[in-house]
């Protein structure tokens, strides 16, 4: 399994794309798809065409709004540029199928694309996509928003992904004996904020969950004035790894 972070930054930061992850299995996934993570998803060298499934996480615009460039780029290979692509999966929390289907359907050109695609609500179960069994977990974030952290696990190896959460207990289960955990490490420990991890709590949900490796992600621009390796590192001994664009990890 291999992880490139497209995007380790938020809506508006100086130098990072917002959140989205590559995942390389048996397939290609997506995990959100943030503004500016297309761009870094070109820079790869990864055929874009090829990707077969979409997680999201949330809905807040930091987690999805490329997607919408990238189904329009997508309808235009299809139809206008003689390409082919295998059929799209677009899966997230309550509500997906209803917020795609009604928002490309109001767009003249999205509501036919030329390949097969689907929306699907995920429930708190795992899945099954080729040799790739994926779990989503409900993760506690905003009030009234329904938000997912997920587990990805492959030929014995698992990653987990908390999207954006607080400290929760279904987040440490999610992030259980995982070899790696992507976690949302929006700010410092000394100016924590209410709906977001701050760093010392991602090396408690490390420590807790007992991971191999942890990978500070969603960095808003204050936790970059804070050393939040060190702040990570007073609960949890294990690698610390502060996420950068494009940065590519195997599992």
């Amino acid at each position: 399994m291999h992880l490139t972070i497209l995007g380790s930054g938020t809506n508006v930061h100086p130098t990072r794309a917002a959140a989205g992850y590559l995942v390389q299995t048996d397939q290609l996934i997506l995990l959100d798809f943030g503004p500016r993570t297309l761009m870094n998803l070109v820079k790869t060298g990864v055929n874009r065409h090829r990707i077969t499934h979409i997680l999201f996480s949330h809905y807040h615009a930091d987690h999805w709004s490329d997607f919408v460039t990238y189904l329009f780029d997508e309808i235009i290979f299809a139809k206008f540029e003689g390409g082919t692509r295998p059929p799209l999966t677009v899966m997230g929390p309550r509500g997906t199928s209803h917020l795609f289907r009604t928002m490309f359907g109001m767009l003249p050109g999205f509501d036919q694309a030329p390949f097969p695609l689907r929306y699907r609500d995920l429930e708190d179960r795992a899945i099954r996509i080729g040799a790739t069994k994926i779990v989503p977990n409900t993760v506690l974030h905003a009030p009234g928003l329904h938000c997912l952290g997920y587990r990805l696990e492959y030929r014995g190896s698992a990653l987990a992904y908390s999207g954006d959460s607080q400290y929760c207990a279904p987040l440490v289960r999610l992030c259980g004996d995982a070899d790696l955990a992507v976690l949302d490490c929006s700010f410092p420990a000394s100016r924590p904020n209410p709906v977001h991890l701050h760093a010392g709590q991602c090396g408690q949900v490390a420590h807790e969950a007992g991971v191999g490796r942890l990978v500070l992600s969603h960095l808003y621009p204050i936790a970059e004035r804070y050393d939040v390796k060190a702040q990570a590192g007073e609960a949890f001994g294990g690698s610390i790894t502060i996420a950068k664009d494009l940065l590519r990890i195997n599992i």
